[in-house]
């Protein structure tokens, strides 16, 4: 049985694959100038809003650390917070 994916991730994957399509769709150059343009757009918005998320997540990620014996969650520091 596949785990249940929660909606978030379904629909971060949703709109990865979307910025690929529009990727695919820009290298191929059959588009004209407005749609080639209009595929842009939409891949800046994606763009911006999968970053958005993926700030959310790693807000959110916490590492589990064993502490006298007790689990102590504490917020994952990455490499550019400059901490």
């Amino acid at each position: 049985m596949k785990p249940a994916k929660k909606e978030g991730t379904e629909n971060f994957e949703k709109g990865l694959d979307r910025l690929e399509e529009v990727v695919r769709q820009l290298e191929t150059g059959e588009k004209g100038l407005e749609d080639s343009l209009k595929l842009f757009e939409d891949g800046v918005r994606l763009s911006g809003e999968l970053s958005r998320r993926l700030e959310q997540v790693k807000h959110r990620v916490e590492v589990l650390i064993k502490e006298g014996g007790r689990l102590k969650a504490e917020p994952l520091q990455g490499e550019n917070d400059g901490e």
